[in-house]
């Protein structure tokens, strides 16, 4: 759909999800999304074909330190209610063009986007979605989360190749 492929994965195995602490283990979750990223270099079909990475919550630091650690082979990101605060010190080295959406009831998330779009150097656009909190589980907030990022992908993946 939208003319993307996509891969789907957990940062984490079951064993090492049973941690809490885990989950805010920023540098072992980046290296997982750079794991991924090499894995798909290493297919034919998947080689030259530019790489997006959409993460939420801690996902999405972890996909902006992966973006930063391997600034050559992202091509966009999208943070779904992410924790992009918690990417610290990489946000300034990202240089991949940065969606950044929010709920307009997650008043604390909005600010910690707010800031680090402050800190990313490189293109970095913030949407709201009123009325959606943490999950996007109220009627339509999640179709908009689609709709804005398939359309963040589209442009910056697309774009590129013609």
């Amino acid at each position: 759909m939208n003319g993307l492929a996509t891969v789907l994965f957990d940062l984490l195995t079951d064993v090492e999800a049973q941690d809490r602490a885990n989950v805010f283990d920023i540098p072992l979750l980046a290296k997982r999304v750079v794991d991924a990223v090499q894995w798909a270099r290493k297919h034919p079909e998947l080689r030259d074909l530019p790489i997006g990475l959409f993460g939420s919550s801690t996902g999405a630091a972890a996909a902006l330190v992966a973006a930063a650690n391997v600034p050559g082979e992202i091509s966009a990101v999208v943070s779904r209610g992410g924790r992009p605060d918690l990417a610290g010190a990489a946000l300034v080295k990202v240089k991949a063009p940065t969606l950044l959406i929010v709920g307009g009831a997650d008043h604390v998330v909005i600010d910690l986007n707010q800031s680090a779009q402050e800190a990313i150097t490189c293109e970095c656009a913030l949407e709201i979605i009123p009325g959606a909190t943490h999950l996007f589980e109220e009627p339509g907030t999640l179709e908009e989360v689609e709709r804005l990022a398939a359309a963040w992908f589209r442009n910056w993946l697309h774009g590129q190749d013609g």
